[in-house]
């Protein structure tokens, strides 16, 4: 018997009974029916993430506004993102100089989450592109469909199975230093603005 095993041999033996049961009645993807982009964009508000929510026809219009009101000149765009979107923005591949001089950059998303406010960026995907493309500019515009919203994070689960580099998204970077006080933009952009398309 190891030493791990005589103490927990020890513990059960101090408590005298049976295991108490443990409920197994976990949620599973599809138990909460579809996804909510009400919701999704009101959470999304609560991790002070800017949100636009435009039908899907004023798309570009959005893109293009979001862009000129944050005053960006250098854009860089997933390289698998619509040319539309933001036909002046550089989608070739670019290093860590050009990422730090960047303005701003523009992904696409796999899923979002409806009940936490989070998006989920799949790395392999050409309309998402790198993990460095959207974690080293200060300011990251993301499209989200209304259809990509899911109802929580085990729909999200599902949804990302054959995924195999994710970046979960809630919010702008964030931290609170020892007195409590948050700091943004320590570990990515410290403005995250998502377009929702209905």
């Amino acid at each position: 018997m190891s030493a791990r095993d005589e103490v927990l041999a020890r513990v059960r033996r101090a408590k005298g009974s049976a295991a108490a049961p443990v409920p197994r009645d976990y949620r599973a993807a599809g138990s909460r029916g579809p996804g909510d982009p009400v919701l999704f964009a009101e959470r999304l508000r609560d991790y002070r993430a800017r949100v636009r929510v435009v039908p899907a026809d004023d798309l570009v219009a959005a893109v293009a506004a979001a862009l000129r009101e944050r005053g960006a000149r250098l854009v860089v765009a997933a390289p698998g993102t619509p040319p539309e979107w933001a036909p002046d923005a550089t989608r070739t591949p670019v290093d860590v100089a050009t990422l730090e001089r960047a303005d701003a950059v523009l992904t696409a998303c796999h899923v979002a989450i409806a009940e936490t406010g989070t998006i989920v960026l799949d790395h392999d995907a050409a309309d998402q592109g790198p993990r460095a493309l959207t974690l080293v500019p200060d300011y990251h515009l993301v499209v989200v469909r209304a259809s990509q919203v899911v109802a929580g994070v085990p729909d999200a689960v599902a949804a990302l199975a054959d995924v195999r580099t994710q970046t979960w998204i809630s919010g702008p970077s964030a931290t609170s230093d020892i007195e409590l006080e948050r700091v943004e933009g320590v570990h990515g952009p410290r403005t995250l603005e998502v377009i929702l398309t209905t």
